[in-house]
């Protein structure tokens, strides 16, 4: 071999992409309802009023990332449980007096978006944990009278702009408000059930030009929560 050949000079390997840090991970479906369940039994226990609770979970579902999850349970003795989204939580005893609720069956989100038109449901349907409205120049309407809830909990997202979302849930539930009106009207009849175990429809979204509206229907009630 010739001395004086130059010598082929090897790439080096590139170096593996750097994992993303924990607090950047995109936060999934799953990750948003661990944390509402978390805040829902710090509510059951009154470490959070009705107004914080309501502000914390509109705030659950419009994350992002893991990172933005951890705030809302920060302050919270089952906060541990939210940073370790790929453990399974453990298991914990009711507490006496706190109803036991079978794991929900269904967790889709639902979108109704109506656009110079129209959108809704109603009738005898099973409502998902989370459900967006979205109506621009047009309405959709929300029926939860005859629906089967699922889990005691769900959300939904409305967005009016220049139109209007309708909601109306039967007279035994929870009602609470989450949401905004910007030269519009947010109006949601806020409503505390008397039973614990009665379903919690949290509204949350805002009104720019347009209505949002969820009050309870007079002799509609809830008959089974676990149908």
């Amino acid at each position: 071999m010739d001395e004086h050949q130059p010598v082929p000079l090897t790439k080096p390997a590139a170096a593996p992409p750097a994992a993303a840090p924990a607090d950047a991970i995109r936060a999934s479906d799953a990750d948003r309802d661990r944390v509402a369940d978390i805040l829902r039994e710090a509510l059951a226990e009154g470490r959070l009023t009705a107004e914080e609770h309501a502000e914390r979970i509109g705030g659950v579902y419009e994350a992002k990332t893991r990172g933005e999850l951890a705030p809302f349970v920060r302050d919270l003795p089952t906060a541990g449980a939210a940073a370790d989204p790929d453990g399974a939580r453990a298991a914990r005893p009711a507490s006496a007096g706190t109803p036991t609720l079978p794991p929900p069956r269904s967790s889709l989100t639902d979108n109704l978006i109506a656009v110079f038109g129209g959108a809704g449901r109603r009738g005898r349907w099973r409502v998902g944990r989370k459900t967006n409205a979205f109506a621009l120049f047009g309405g959709v309407e929300i029926d939860l009278t005859e629906a089967v809830f699922e889990q005691q909990e769900i959300v939904i997202q409305a967005t009016a702009i220049f139109g209007g979302v309708e909601i109306r849930v039967p007279e035994n539930v929870t009602l609470r408000s989450a949401g905004t009106g910007i030269f519009g009207g947010f109006d949601v009849a806020d409503t505390e059930a008397e039973d614990p175990a009665a379903p919690v429809v949290v509204v949350s979204g805002f009104a720019v030009f347009g209505g949002v509206e969820a009050k309870p229907k007079r002799g509609k009630r809830v008959r089974n929560l676990n149908a």
